[in-house]
């Protein structure tokens, strides 16, 4: 395993995280009592396998239904000295509730502290709101700090890359010491928060890079051809990896063998540039060939963010989805993720086209070029992708 540096955390963390948000029985919050032995026996294989490959970042929620209290069976029997552990809590407008929550989180893991502890999801301008205000959820992460309780302090999110750059640069209580943010090939966003959680040697975690990085553990044929002779998975994780401001990336693992796709990426990192150049390249024309110039970037779009949009329409978002089933054929992907919208609260905001009519898209967008075109490829986009509609997992 490599390991790098985790800011001014100093952990060494490996350059992969068992990520605790597929292998727990359930997404509900049952007691141990419902969960089956097989269930606790897949959970305590795949933490076993992790170690065993080098993995010993366990990371994991208070909202990951059955999670925590699963890895309080194990947790307990291993070396606490080789362990990296990290929970997150939700912020709350009640830094009391965050505190009893967390206190909650460490009885389950059956644990007296954890290494990492995140504000879960700082998502939008009330969570930002909620987590910085003055004796927000942030000073009483500082506060379980002090007790003993936390090693470092960090936040988790899902957010535009406004509200994530304003809690990096937030220097209020400590600042943050770490983030988990989204950043991986087909979402790239996200760098420029990257890069100033870099100036300010905050470790940096990617979420779920095979999962919402494009559902690449079952990868369509197109893409495949693309990234060969590479798995999207092996090409993804090494796309990453080669840029050092990355620490680590999420196995969502669900089971023990999970692990091996990753693994193959890391005695090619020396020679990534190398391999990742004439697939990079593919991907490159693949994609400027299947979309017009003018819509390759929906996100730079001169568009009003999709609160400010009549009938709550994310279409940046939906441009986005429509764009990668055209390059690279991910409609499975993208069917997922839009028909999630209406569903997805903060961690994914807006809705789907519903009702267009009535809507002046010369006036909604002030691109000359775009919005002639924005109805018809709107419902070119619900056409190709609606279906039924999807819950976050965490709801299912």
């Amino acid at each position: 395993m490599l390991y790098r540096r985790f800011g001014r955390t100093g952990l060494q963390m490996p350059v992969f995280s068992c990520g605790g948000m597929r292998y727990q029985h359930k997404w509900q919050d049952v007691p141990l009592s419902e969960v089956p032995d097989e269930g606790q026996q897949n959970l305590e294989a795949t933490i076993r396998r992790a170690l065993e490959v080098g993995i010993n970042h366990i990371e994991t929620a208070r909202g990951y239904g059955s999670s925590e209290r699963q890895l309080g069976l194990i947790l307990p029997k291993l070396p606490r000295e080789k362990l990296i552990v990290q929970t997150k809590i939700g912020p709350s407008d009640s830094p009391d509730e965050f505190t009893k929550a967390f206190e909650e989180s460490l009885s389950r893991l059956q644990l007296s502290s954890v290494d990492l502890l995140a504000v879960h999801g700082i998502n939008d301008q009330q969570t930002l709101d909620q987590t910085l205000r003055k004796g927000g959820c942030l000073a009483a992460a500082r506060n379980i700090q002090r007790r003993g309780l936390a090693r470092h302090i960090g936040f988790s999110t899902h957010a535009s890359p406004e509200i994530i750059l304003k809690a990096i640069t937030h220097d209020v209580d400590g600042g943050f010491d770490y983030v988990n943010l989204h950043w991986y090939y087909i979402y790239q966003r996200n760098w420029p928060a990257i890069a100033e959680a870099t100036r300010r040697d905050m470790g940096v975690f990617i979420i779920s890079p095979s999962d919402k990085g494009g559902m690449l553990y079952d990868p369509p044929a197109r893409l495949c051809e693309l990234t060969a002779p590479l798995h999207p998975i092996v090409f993804n994780d090494l796309f990453c990896l080669t840029r050092s401001e990355v620490h680590t990336l999420s196995v969502g693992a669900a089971r023990p063998s999970d692990f091996d796709r990753h693994l193959e990426a890391l005695p090619l990192l020396t020679e990534a540039q190398r391999i990742l150049e004439p697939i990079e390249k593919r991907l490159r024309d693949a994609y400027e060939q299947a979309v017009d110039a003018p819509l390759r970037d929906p996100f730079s779009l001169p568009l009003p963010m999709c609160h400010d949009t009549p009938g709550n329409v994310n279409i940046p978002t939906i441009l986005w989805l429509r764009n990668l089933v055209a390059a690279f054929d991910m409609r499975k992907y993208g069917t997922m993720r839009y028909n999630l919208l209406g569903n997805g609260g903060h961690w994914f905001p807006g809705k789907q086209v519903n009702q267009l009519d009535g809507i002046d898209f010369a006036k909604l967008c002030a691109d000359s070029q775009v919005a002639p075109r924005l109805r018809g490829l709107l419902e070119e986009a619900h056409t190709l992708l609606a279906g039924e509609q999807i819950k976050r997992l965490s709801q299912q």
